[in-house]
């Protein structure tokens, strides 16, 4: 299927135009984030992306609020995540999110992950969603909106 094929390399950075969604956050690792060695495990730095993800929605018009209200939920597709170098126990990770490209019935979303202390860059990683109308379970294409307010972002695809 056209367009479905992964990028070989994650993106690096959002795209620097003004109405570009970004968020930022921050994280603190916890215990219950590291193995016995106390370096983060993979899991968790998924769980910090969830939460990025999650704040950039409320920028897209997908609060929490606003999913259950309407049941247009995002759902994720795939995830790439590529890591640079571990985190560790007490680390303060910041972590970078942007909308980075959409089409009409799918978008990803970029994410890095650097500590505040050294600003290394610890992860790197691209999400691919859609919407999806519940409790059908159908996804829809995405608000036509978008495609204008994000015109810098649109992806072509075949038909």
């Amino acid at each position: 299927m056209s367009g479905s094929k992964p990028r070989s390399k994650i993106s690096m950075s959002p795209v620097e135009h003004p109405l570009t969604p970004k968020i930022r956050t921050e994280v603190q690792v916890m215990f219950f984030d590291t193995d016995c060695a106390a370096v983060v495990h993979n899991i968790a730095y998924l769980r910090f992306i969830e939460t990025a993800r999650t704040n950039l929605g409320e920028q897209l018009g997908l609060g929490l609020a606003d999913m259950v209200k309407t049941s247009l939920f995002p759902v994720v597709a795939r995830t790439e995540i590529d890591y640079k170098k571990p985190a560790l126990l007490g680390d303060r990770l910041v972590i970078d999110g942007w909308l980075d490209s959409l089409d009409r019935s799918r978008f990803w979303c970029g994410f890095e992950a650097r500590r505040a202390s050294d600003d290394a860059l610890i992860v790197t990683s691209r999400q691919m969603l859609a919407l999806v109308q519940m409790p059908a379970g159908r996804p829809v294409r995405l608000p036509a909106n978008w495609r204008t307010r994000y015109a810098h972002l649109v992806r072509a695809f075949a038909a």
